[in-house]
């Protein structure tokens, strides 16, 4: 009687926990591939973008890579499509047309498609939209875009709104399966704007809110939407006390942008810079750690359980210096981080393949002897 009642209870608690997603079943785990995606990095010093894949653990340049650009590099943004590449510059921002091959052609006749140097991009989800955050005026506008050429769309008119602050580092935008899509745009100082966005409106930008940063001595560096669009996640330089500052926050959309009880999280280092979250996992790049040269990559997993989310820290990883970007590339199996201090320009990391999340170092590169210059990086979606 006794070992019926312990299995019905043992029954019962099983079926319970299993009900909880994230909680009972581990991720699932990618099938490696010898092979990545596509992968971009923007070289400052040569005026240069880098094309390459990872094969059989070597970084390859794709043909014709290195792509010469008129001016110092900014920024780059990928069209949904893979099919548009658009790279601003301190003459504003040109359209490149993107081969199977990942292979680089200079589109709209080699002239720039916006005279805005914009600090950040991002083509919304569908590719009708192209957001930019331009520092020193501090301001966001959306171009609309004809999506089967990649340029500003004929007889439509860009939009633009003033942000509270003229230093404006990142910005992220909801997936396209949000139904309440938002805008996220790092504001230094001046903590993180928060924009509600409509595709389908003429003026698709709507009233600006802003999350204050956690301290008065910090500053709002990155931002990031997990692809599930659940969590938006903003590093802080000072999230938290003690000689490692810089942390992560975590805000849940689905509950009017509330912040996770548990939240910040300690990353480990003094200047989160880049940010990639993963429907399960969360990256977090650090510029530098004290004590340290070079900077570092914190790993989280991302717990839901019911309608509650929380991150478990997963051992970090060494990265180069002043880390300023990840990328995925979309066989999901490589990670890239651009330094732009060098030692060296590029890590490339993989997944463990028995402790889920956790990154292995797979080979390093340069992307011009000397240079160190790499500004930004992204990946073939």
């Amino acid at each position: 009687m006794r070992a019926r009642i312990w299995h019905l209870v043992m029954v019962a608690i099983v079926t319970i926990l299993s009900g909880c997603k994230g909680f009972w079943d581990p991720p699932p785990s990618p099938t490696p591939k010898s092979s990545s995606g596509v992968f971009y990095v923007l070289n400052r010093k040569a005026l240069q973008i880098e094309g390459f894949t990872i094969v059989s653990g070597s970084i390859r340049s794709v043909a014709g890579s290195p792509y010469s650009l008129s001016s110092e590099p900014i920024a780059v943004a990928l069209s949904p499509s893979g099919h548009f590449v658009y790279v601003s510059t301190s003459a504003g921002i040109f359209l490149f047309r993107a081969g199977n091959s990942g292979t680089l052609t200079l589109a709209n006749g080699g002239a720039v498609i916006s005279s805005d140097p914009a600090e950040a991009m991002q083509v919304a989800p569908g590719g009708l939209w192209l957001l930019e955050a331009v520092s020193g005026s501090g301001t966001l506008s959306a171009i609309p875009l004809d999506y089967t050429t990649g340029l500003p769309a004929d007889g439509a008119s860009a939009q633009s709104v003033a942000l509270p602050s003229s230093n404006v580092p990142q910005l992220a935008m909801s997936p396209s399966n949000s139904t309440h899509p938002y805008l996220f745009v790092a504001m230094a100082a001046h903590g993180t704007a928060v924009i509600p966005f409509s595709a389908g409106n003429t003026n698709p930008l709507g009233a600006i809110r802003t999350i204050p940063v956690m301290s008065s001595t910090g500053e709002a560096t990155a931002v990031a939407v997990d692809v599930a669009n659940r969590l938006l996640f903003v590093g802080e330089t000072a999230a938290l006390p003690g000689t490692q500052s810089g942390g992560v926050r975590v805000f849940d959309i689905t509950s009017n942008i509330g912040e996770l009880s548990d939240s910040p999280y300690r990353t480990g280092g003094t200047g989160p810079a880049a940010i990639l979250a993963t429907e399960y996992y969360v990256y977090v790049a650090n510029k530098s750690v004290s004590g340290s040269t070079k900077g570092n990559i914190a790993g989280f997993a991302i717990t839901e359980t019911g309608s509650e989310y929380s991150l478990t820290t997963l051992s970090s990883i060494a990265a180069g210096i002043a880390t300023v970007g990840l990328a995925e590339d979309n066989t999901l199996t490589y990670i890239a981080a651009a330094n732009s201090g060098g030692g060296p320009d590029l890590n490339v990391y993989t997944f463990d393949s028995s402790t889920h999340g956790k990154l292995d170092s797979v080979t390093t590169g340069s992307i011009d002897a000397g240079a160190n210059q790499a500004v930004a990086i992204a990946a073939t979606p």
